[in-house]
């Protein structure tokens, strides 16, 4: 049983729910279980759709700072390496992925939020975006790929090199989000509107997923060494 996440179907939707009880930092621990939960969906026919919460407050506040901080190269690759395959994954995933996004959600957070079919946050004063360049890092070549196919070609300079954030109606306006809602009501919207997504065909669903974001997933595929 997972210390981290939280698994409940509804009628034939996946909910996933990602709480460390912290800051929902993606730790190589966070990356492999939610990918792996990522794959069993879409090798299970009868999950239609699926729903990754947060935690109250939090949606996540991007890699484990203990290794970014680390000042181990290698250790800060392999981490980055990693949350690449898991976005490039749920980004490719044959089945519909709705994020409910509970609070903030910064650097690989807001990466989750991209990667997502569709978006669901709070009309608050959260804070999400790539903050990556404020804090000294700069965002590797699959995360910039994603982000330029997602958010809006009018913020993307401004979101993307300068590291602004935005509030829930400022994500909206940006591109990290597609519709916010109260708080209290983020996960039960998502669930919602990925019960809508789930009676589409699966296989028509993935087909033109992968058509529509075919060009995307080659430049994120080529800057991992990714092996589908």
């Amino acid at each position: 049983m997972s210390e981290i996440l939280s698994e409940q179907m509804i009628d034939r939707v996946l909910v996933i729910t990602v709480d460390d009880g912290k800051a929902n930092a993606l730790s190589h621990l966070l990356v492999d279980e939610l990918g792996a939960a990522i794959k069993r969906a879409g090798d299970d026919e009868g999950i239609g759709a699926v729903v990754v919460a947060g935690r109250p407050g939090r949606f996540s506040a991007g890699f484990d700072l203990s290794v970014i901080q680390s000042g181990d190269p290698a250790k800060v690759e392999a981490l980055l390496a990693a949350g690449g395959h898991l976005i490039h994954d749920i980004y490719a995933s044959g089945v519909p992925v709705v994020a409910a996004c509970t609070g903030h959600a910064l650097a690989a957070g807001a990466l989750l939020l991209l990667a997502s079919d569709y978006r669901v946050g709070p009309d608050a004063a959260v804070k999400i975006g790539l903050n990556e360049t404020a804090i000294g890092l700069a965002l590797p070549g699959w995360a910039v790929a994603i982000a330029q196919d997602r958010l809006s070609r009018r913020h993307l300079q401004h979101a993307v090199a300068l590291a602004n954030l935005g509030d829930g109606r400022g994500a909206v306006a940006m591109g990290y989000l597609d519709e916010v809602v109260e708080a209290e009501q983020v996960i039960e919207t998502a669930i919602a509107r990925a019960a809508t997504f789930a009676a589409l065909d699966r296989r028509s669903y993935a087909v033109t997923a992968q058509r529509l974001r075919r060009a995307t997933l080659a430049v994120m595929t080529q800057d991992l060494g990714h092996t589908p």
